[in-house]
């Protein structure tokens, strides 16, 4: 029995990702924060729990890290294969408007979170010499207009996935997956449009690219520290 943690697994990509890796018979910890009718939705196709609240807040953060190592899934499984952090937030916010409080919650969601439930996962994760895969993008080294709040919060995760790798090797491997021109927002359509120019394969990248990254990773044993472009190629450019 493989168990898998995702965090943000109700909507988007990280539904996918769930779905996929329900669907090839993993059992699948889905943790939300108010999608709740989504989760309820995605693990009747297979052998899924799920455990709500909000990563920013530190009382329900290490709640849920409590919830999840104390999990009846785990146990049976006699630990964690696959953790996943994929939860992310994001807007577009001119850097002058941009309040500590709103930088808080980027940080809180994209840094502190993955690194705490790591943490206090480590055991668990240790036991079944397990896998974490945390959700990065393709901004590195680039300069996105009006997202820096979001830029820099994703590069301290990138970063935090590289450290891990070595902290936590020989017993747990950590890698990342960056995707590309994948799902557009509303509001970042016409600049969606204007990426995919600039990407050799010509195309925007489907959810299901990224699914198929993680469990790549989750089976790949002698992979860490390494953080794999799911773009089309829109690095090269």
């Amino acid at each position: 029995m493989r168990v898998a943690v995702v965090t943000g697994g109700a909507r988007r990509i990280g539904a996918t990702i769930v779905s996929s890796l329900l669907d090839d018979g993993w059992s699948v910890i889905v943790h939300c924060n108010r999608s709740l009718t989504q989760a309820r939705q995605l693990i009747q196709r297979g052998n899924g729990a799920i455990v709500t609240g909000d990563l920013s807040n530190d009382d329900d953060l290490f709640r849920i890290i409590e919830e999840i190592h104390d999990h009846e899934l785990v146990e049976q499984a006699g630990g964690i294969d696959l953790l996943v952090h994929n939860a992310s937030i994001y807007n577009q916010e001119e850097f002058s408007t941009v309040t500590p409080q709103e930088l808080r919650r980027f940080s809180a969601i994209h840094l502190d979170a993955p690194f705490f439930i790591t943490q206090g996962l480590v055991p668990k994760l240790k036991a079944k010499n397990g896998c974490v895969v945390g959700i990065t993008d393709t901004s590195v080294d680039q300069s996105w207009e009006e997202l820096s709040h979001y830029t820099s919060t994703k590069a301290a995760l990138r970063q935090l996935l590289l450290n891990l790798a070595g902290e936590l090797a020989p017993e747990i491997r950590v890698n990342g997956v960056a995707p590309g021109a994948i799902l557009a927002a509303a509001w970042e359509k016409e600049r969606f449009e204007e990426v995919l120019k600039r990407v050799p394969l010509g195309r925007a990248g489907k959810p299901e690219d990224i699914a198929n990254a993680v469990k790549f990773l989750a089976d790949a044993d002698y992979i860490t520290g390494v953080i794999i472009p799911v773009d089309g190629g829109w690095t090269l450019t």
